[in-house]
């Protein structure tokens, strides 16, 4: 048994997702069996950045031993990233020398696996990094196409929580237009939207260009209520990524009425702070107020409800095998393989555990973390939307069923075919 006697730290950075706590307790105490011991960092790199030491707990098997099913973050966490200056980087590499640390294990996405893999450049071998990549966005390439640690939970919740709005819904005789977290890909919305079998599921992959018209997304909102009520249904339930929104054309936003669009300081739309539920909601009520009639569709925005659930057995028997799995590689010898001496991402593939290079997971134009997007080409997908209710080719290419369609909308079917075409 090796015992180095050195101390391993531990933070946790961005946004919570379910199993955190799951890591950080089967890494401590594979830490206090090998000898080590375990310092947790809280609130991520935020005080470590201010060169603060003073936001330090011990951890011990004793106190962690049961966390692991619980949700949220026992070390909290925080959005600061020590790469934004180049002064923020050396403090926080100083800060961590100075709780004479030799090993640090970071739990996060994007911005936090950046980082860690540049404190591991800028320490130069003083201090080796494990990396746990985890996001509910489930949009990380990880090796085995293994999914990101908390996704299959924050799957399950956002489908029961689906299955309730479906059954108010139904109960209800109105639409609910569901916009799920998935900052780029539509792997969160999609298995929410397929495990509870969802009216209609938009992600931003199915749209192929750079941009997407808004026009063009509630086209496929509004096909879906009007092929439902041609079935005889008044009901239903739109899931859709956030994803979409980063798509949209921003000249489409300038005037939507009663919603008020966030802009920066220099007059700029802010997607990324887009009511884009709302607005989904006011473009699709208005199509059929036109029309004359009344449209009672319910808005709403699901991730903050996903994200410090408690974690299923999935994702708390995954989560486990990453926190031993970070120490063990801590524990490893670095001259073992050249490009993981420093610092590493810690992935399994077939219960074994795969070390990555920081630089294997980055895009080398960009230097960022590349993102898995969902294959519209394979079975998955192709599942997927075959259930789904929206128009598609072969209603327009049917004579009585595009009549039923366009009777729905009150429209001629030569206009109704030329209006709903399908761009994808």
């Amino acid at each position: 048994m090796a015992v180095s006697n050195g101390r391993i730290g531990i933070l946790v950075g961005g946004g919570p997702a379910p199993g955190i706590n799951s890591v950080i307790s089967a890494a401590v105490m594979e830490a206090e069996r090998l000898g080590y011991e375990a310092i947790g960092i809280k609130n991520g790199y935020e005080y470590l950045v201010k060169g603060d030491t003073s936001q330090t707990v011990k951890l011990t098997t004793e106190g962690v031993s049961t966390i692991h099913t619980r949700g949220g973050s026992i070390l909290h966490t925080s959005r600061t990233n020590p790469t934004k200056r180049t002064e923020d980087l050396e403090t926080c590499v100083a800060t961590l020398q100075k709780l004479d640390l030799n090993y640090l294990i970071t739990i996060g996405g994007d911005d936090t696996s950046f980082g860690a893999s540049e404190i591991a450049r800028a320490a130069d071998g003083a201090i080796r990094v494990a990396h746990v990549p985890k996001t509910i966005d489930n949009d990380l390439p990880l090796p085995g196409n293994m999914p990101t640690f908390g996704y299959e939970t924050a799957r399950h919740v956002g489908s029961e929580i689906l299955l309730s709005l479906k059954e108010d819904s139904r109960t209800t005789n109105r639409w609910y237009f569901i916009v799920a977290m998935g900052r780029h890909a539509g792997h969160l919305a999609l298995g929410i939207g397929k495990a509870s079998a969802s009216t209609l599921t938009l992600i931003p992959e199915e749209f192929p260009g750079e941009t997407v018209s808004l026009s063009e997304v509630c086209d496929a909102l509004e096909g879906a209520i009007l092929k439902r009520r041609a079935l005889g249904r008044p009901d239903g339930v739109a899931i859709i990524a956030e994803g979409v929104a980063s798509k949209l054309n921003v000249k489409d936003l300038r005037n939507i009425s009663g919603i008020e669009i966030p802009r920066d300081e220099y007059g700029n739309i802010r997607l990324a702070d887009l009511p884009f539920a709302r607005i989904l909601r006011a473009e699709v009520e208005r199509r059929f107020h036109e029309r004359g009639e009344s449209m009672g569709v319910v808005d709403l925005t699901l991730g903050y409800e996903l994200r410090s659930a408690a974690p299923i057995p999935f994702d708390i028997d995954y989560t486990r095998t990453l926190g031993h799995g970070a120490v063990t590689f801590l524990n490893s010898d670095p001259e073992e393989n050249e490009a993981t001496a420093h610092g590493a991402m810690i992935c399994t593939v077939g219960n074994r555990l795969q070390p990555v290079a920081f630089d294997d997971m980055r895009d080398a134009s960009t230097g960022k973390t590349i993102v898995r997007m969902v294959d519209t080409d394979n079975l998955y997908y192709d599942v997927a939307r075959r259930y789904m209710t929206r128009i598609e080719q072969s209603d327009l290419d049917d004579e009585e069923t595009l009549a039923q369609l366009a009777e729905s909308a009150s429209m001629q079917p030569d206009a109704f075919k030329r209006r709903f075409a399908v761009k994808s």
